[in-house]
């Protein structure tokens, strides 16, 4: 798989225990269980759940307080036979009725609560949402949703997004989803702190249905043992988390009877022939042309009165479809006039010379439109967030030489969340937590032979079988990775008659990561509210669409 279909997200910081409101309870506070039931902590003993350490939080938002418990842990998976095969680390956050009174350990004293300790008996925790959330690469841990837009911590950046210098730190995120759900972010095995069983083979995990397999099966042990069977389930993905909750969808309906209330697909790719630039493969070259616009719109490169991005994108679109699509699909026979026409056209849209366009035969990559436009600045273009620039250290090389929008923001999120998971969250390992690692490669994408991986029919397939599942797709305007307009393509190309209804598109300002920017994070999760909201309305209550 290239390079830049990975992608992957994001980190912590420390406050202290007192001024948070974090506390540990003991075990001998913790509720027993009703007469004949088993509890989290029975289901711990037996082998489910390793290492967990959980904790008690509470976060002060402008509309009061929020009280809620963190659980971070692996989840032992096994065959059918108990052989354990690998195990998958996540960090679970349930919203609290009641805030828990601080518990400051004595000396010698584990700051820990015991494995035999149960969660807290909440009022009705099976009567609210709960999100499973991962990222994509493959190869991306779940810490750039989980510190970049939905936890309750987040890391702290300006208001455009852009990454400040080191020391990195986190802070209170107003913006948290876990004021609507409960959250667990889940690292898929090879990523964080992830990891295959000792002696066992890692293709079994490495691959597009292996990882489907096992990510489902992580589900249904969580909804078991933390009896959470009766809540509104939603998966929400990032790139190619967005590949695998599609695939998950139908998955989980056919092999564990788990029917979703919603997806929430960001920066998505489901077929990848929209993304993957080749001969044979004219579509990306269309399909990226309305993100160049943006990002050349945003550096100044359109010329001295441009009309505004609202006005300026419909009609790149439009020609992009009408026009551009038509002059690539008549290859040679295109005539030298309408040649140069089209290359004109490409140029005033994209702020690349016309020449350059004629040499690229009319078709630019996103590696060539991140070398070339601001070449003369001697700038390359981020492919993560095309609104940030990196200095060009070869401006001979015909391919940009590093992404200075993922660069940047590694550090970051692997720092930040190194230091929250042992610090705030109590959980120890001397593993290194893998943010975006290599180590899931080569990755199985499909049978040789069978074309571009889609998991388009996949999507397909659940929404019929369960015609109430709903879907968000939300899009960036400067994201090189998985352009807007790509995703508008495979929505507009799923053929699905009227369950079209259950699907909501969303464009925000900003990158792949658009939660970085303060007014898109903010816009993102007022709408992931709404869409949730509408996700879970019961039979016989009216609730309209979500609308822009």
């Amino acid at each position: 798989m290239d390079w830049h279909i990975r992608f992957g997200l994001f980190l912590a910081f420390f406050i202290p225990a007192v001024a948070t409101g974090r506390a540990t309870r003991p075990a001998d506070e913790a509720p027993s269980a009703k007469a004949g039931e088993s509890t989290p902590a029975q289901d711990q003993m037996s082998g489910s759940i390793e290492k967990a350490a959980v904790t008690f939080h509470t976060l002060e938002l402008p509309d009061g307080i929020l009280p809620y418990r963190a659980t971070a842990a692996n989840m032992l998976l096994k065959d059918e036979d108990g052989k354990r095969k690998g195990s998958m680390f996540f960090v679970a956050y349930d919203r609290l009725s009641r805030p828990i009174k601080p518990h400051i350990p004595e000396a010698g004293e584990s700051s820990k609560v015991s494995a035999s300790a149960p969660a807290i008996a909440e009022d009705s925790p099976a009567a609210r949402p709960i999100t499973f959330v991962f990222n994509g690469g493959p190869g991306a841990a779940a810490v750039w949703l989980h510190l970049g837009t939905a936890g309750p911590k987040r890391i702290d950046l300006p208001e455009n997004g852009f990454a400040p210098p080191p020391p990195f730190r986190l802070t209170d995120n107003h913006e948290t989803w876990l004021t609507y759900t409960d959250l667990v972010f889940v690292d898929p095995v090879g990523t964080g702190f992830s990891r295959p069983a000792e002696g066992e083979k890692a293709e079994q995990f490495y691959g597009v249905t292996q990882d489907i397999r096992w990510v489902s099966e992580f589900i249904r042990l969580y909804l078991t043992i933390y009896r959470r069977w009766s809540s509104p389930v939603f998966l929400a993905g990032e790139s190619y988390g967005t590949t695998r909750a599609a695939g998950l969808s139908d998955f989980l309906v056919e092999r564990h009877g788990i029917a979703l209330n919603g997806i929430i697909l960001i920066s998505s790719v489901l077929s990848f022939q929209t993304l993957r630039f080749g001969d044979g493969n004219d579509l990306p070259y269309v399909l990226y042309v309305p993100t160049y616009a943006a990002i050349a719109h945003y550096h100044g490169q359109l010329g001295d009165n441009p009309p505004p991005l609202d006005q300026l994108l419909p009609e790149v679109e439009n020609w992009a479809i009408r026009e551009y699509a038509v002059a690539l699909a008549r290859g040679d026979s295109l005539p030298p006039a309408d040649r140069e026409h089209i290359a004109r056209t490409l140029s005033r849209y994209t702020g690349l010379d016309a020449e350059l366009i004629l040499r690229n035969n009319l078709r630019i990559s996103a590696g060539t439109f991140q070398k070339h436009l601001l070449s003369r600045r001697r700038r390359i273009v981020g492919r993560f967030d095309g609104r940030m620039t990196g200095f060009e250290l070869n401006p001979g090389a015909g391919w940009p030489e590093y992404d200075p929008s993922l660069s940047q923001f590694l550090p970051i999120y692997t720092s930040t969340f190194n230091d929250y998971v042992r610090r705030e969250l109590n959980y120890d390992s001397v593993l290194t937590y893998e943010v975006l690692s290599d180590k899931v490669r080569p990755w199985k994408y499909g049978e040789e032979g069978t074309g571009y991986l889609t998991v388009v029919d996949e999507l397909r397939q659940a929404m019929a079988k369960n015609p109430a599942l709903k879907v968000m797709f939300a899009s960036a305007y400067h994201d090189l990775a998985t352009p807007f307009f790509a995703t508008w393509y495979t929505v507009n190309h799923l053929d699905i008659g009227p369950l079209r209804d259950n699907i909501v598109e969303r464009i925000y300002p900003g990158g792949h990561m658009m939660y970085h920017a303060a007014s898109s994070r903010i816009r993102l999760q007022q709408d992931v509210a709404q869409f949730i909201r509408w996700a879970t309305i019961r039979d016989g209550t009216e609730a309209e669409t979500p609308r822009e």
